[in-house]
């Protein structure tokens, strides 16, 4: 099988990721922070050491304002639903994934109010634009950092510094460029930050987390066991554990720590480097056939490792069943981001959706390549 579908899961994952999920299923798989014995001692200091190289990786000052989630979408209702209270307003875009359009839709039946800044076709907002709607009771701006239909990446440390300058609490959604393009929360920023494990930082399923600027308060999510201060029914005040009710995915967590030291060996500038090579060898193919369709542009200078497509008079859901036949795995519809597609004009049909990642090789794009012509000549008959 060839996978070309990085941006909903990475596959596969580095080997080192794989050996310690194992290991820590196999070996110390406890309840961290919970009991004294050995296995619980290293199953904490295990969560502890990703939670360093997460503060290291994103340049977070304080280790301890990282908490672990199941995914970014998880990360982000708490840091949505934390913030906002009845009578705020709040600022994002159209090119939002539905963990963010939702949240907000949800709330505002309960008070909320929020304006949704229009992208042009290749989806990139206007800043000055976003400028123009910030109100005087603008309590937030969210921004989806990489869109996972287009690939656009936006200008968040110009929005960070606007959001700074005028007190305004910057959300970051890295669910598509976290181990991929660096972020740095200091220089950009950012009060909150959304990230899910297991796409660019290469952990399993059911790792996240949400950063959370020093200062800021948050309504507690959810209440529960968290082994600090047992004693009392009421959630522990200070972080993580007014987050982190409940046993840890400590395998999860393991994995995810070995992913991100594989970016650091690797570089994620090289990981960058392939990815966008990949992408723009298929652009410049693809664009060669007047058949095929490629939404956003064709520029990938300033764009992430995701390509949507349509081949003319065949659907898309026809396309990635034809594909997936012949070994080749991508997505199609309309990957939980609804409105970008009126401003494409797939608010039909969906795409096709190609995300490659650092494991492809050129050769898995040229048999794609070769694949979408035999598709389109094969319709054609």
């Amino acid at each position: 099988m060839i996978y070309l579908d990085n941006a909903a899961t990475s596959f596969p994952k580095p080997v080192e990721v794989y050996d310690q999920v194992l290991r820590c299923m196999e070996n110390y798989a406890a309840n961290p922070g919970r009991s004294s014995h050995d296995m619980a001692i290293e199953a904490s200091s295990k969560i502890i050491e990703t939670r360093q190289e997460l503060s290291e990786f994103f340049n977070i000052p304080n280790m301890f304002n990282i908490i672990f989630t199941c995914n970014a979408t998880e990360a982000l209702n708490i840091g949505i639903k934390g913030i906002l209270k009845s009578g705020d307003h709040v600022i994002s875009t159209v090119i939002e994934h539905n963990s963010v359009l939702r949240p907000l839709n949800y709330l505002s039946e309960k008070g909320i109010t929020f304006t949704l800044i229009g992208v042009d076709e290749n989806g990139y907002l206007n800043i000055n634009n976003l400028k123009k709607k910030i109100c005087r009771n603008t309590k937030a701006i969210i921004i989806n950092h990489t869109s996972n239909v287009l690939g656009t990446v936006q200008d968040i440390r110009a929005i960070g510094e606007i959001a700074k300058q005028l007190g305004i609490i910057f959300m970051v959604d890295a669910s598509q460029s976290a181990g991929v393009i660096p972020i740095d929360v200091a220089l950009d920023n950012i009060d909150l930050l959304a990230f899910p494990g297991h796409k660019g930082l290469y952990g399993p399923q059911g790792t996240g987390g949400l950063y959370i600027r020093e200062g800021l308060e948050l309504d507690s999510f959810k209440q529960g066991g968290t082994g600090s201060e047992s004693f009392s029914m009421k959630q522990p005040d200070f972080l993580p554990d007014r987050f982190e009710s409940g046993t840890l995915n400590t395998p999860g967590i393991a994995g995810l720590c070995e992913g991100i030291r594989f970016i650091r060996k690797v570089g994620i500038e090289n990981i960058r480097k392939h990815e966008i090579e990949l992408v723009e060898y298929l652009v410049k193919e693809l664009s060669e056939l007047s058949y095929i369709k490629i939404y956003g542009g064709t520029d990938y200078k300033n764009r992430g490792a995701v390509v949507s497509l349509n081949i003319d008079n065949i659907d898309a859901s026809e396309v990635g069943e034809l594909l997936n036949k012949k070994g080749i795995a991508v997505r199609t519809g309309f990957h939980c981001a609804p409105l970008i597609h009126h401003i494409i004009g797939t608010n039909l049909r969906g795409t096709v959706r190609i995300s490659p990642g650092y494991f492809n090789s050129l050769e898995d794009i040229e048999k794609l390549i070769n694949t979408l012509k035999d598709i389109h000549e094969k319709k054609s008959l």
